[in-house]
């Protein structure tokens, strides 16, 4: 299977989004609102239609990037939000970003990969984030029984995956799902060890 933006663009074209919750999630913006430095640099790997970024936005957080490798979902972002500074609208895979970040979000991005890049996932996620940075989010708690994506795991596969790398400081059970994603999520917070 190819996941690679031509899969991802027929998929909008399609309208075949079902991640696509048509606003911000949450899990997501209950962690921001406890943020009080809008000075933090944020990234949303696969932000698709980046409704976290806008919400951010509106709330004056100025350091927000956005990365997708569907072209047609930034275009659609920047008319959306034309002040939003173009520097920060990355078209690229983001395996091949270099930069650091003190937050970057996890939202349905994760779920989206192949199983076998978790791995290589968790690696640049942490090359990524300062030093204290923090990876943020949802994962999906549930094993999906077709064939991704989105693609599923559990607790034990995220600790496993994760702990060499992070701090697990958060991940529980999400309280604030969507109705439809209620007991199906854990939200967390892992800091860079």
């Amino acid at each position: 299977m190819n996941l690679d933006s031509h899969f991802w663009s027929k998929k909008y074209k399609q309208h075949q989004t079902g991640w696509d919750i048509g606003y911000a999630a949450p899990p997501i913006i209950s962690y921001f609102n406890q943020v009080e430095n809008k000075n933090i640099k944020i990234l949303i790997p696969g932000c698709g239609n980046a409704y976290e970024a806008i919400y951010l936005f509106e709330k004056g957080f100025r350091n927000i990037y956005i990365l997708d490798f569907v072209k047609e979902t930034l275009n659609k972002f920047e008319e959306k939000v034309p002040d939003f500074p173009k520097s920060q609208i990355l078209h690229t895979d983001f395996f091949n970003l270099e930069d650091q970040f003190d937050v970057i979000v996890e939202q349905t991005f994760f779920c989206a990969l192949l199983p076998d890049q978790r791995n290589e996932y968790v690696t640049k996620m942490k090359s990524l984030l300062n030093p204290k940075g923090k990876l943020i989010g949802v994962f999906f708690d549930i094993k999906f029984e077709k064939l991704g994506p989105p693609f599923g795991g559990n607790k034990e596969e995220y600790q496993e995956l994760f702990s060499s790398h992070f701090k697990i400081k958060r991940l529980e059970k999400c309280y604030n799902s969507i109705p439809p994603r209620m007991g199906n999520e854990l939200f967390f917070i892992f800091e860079v060890n």
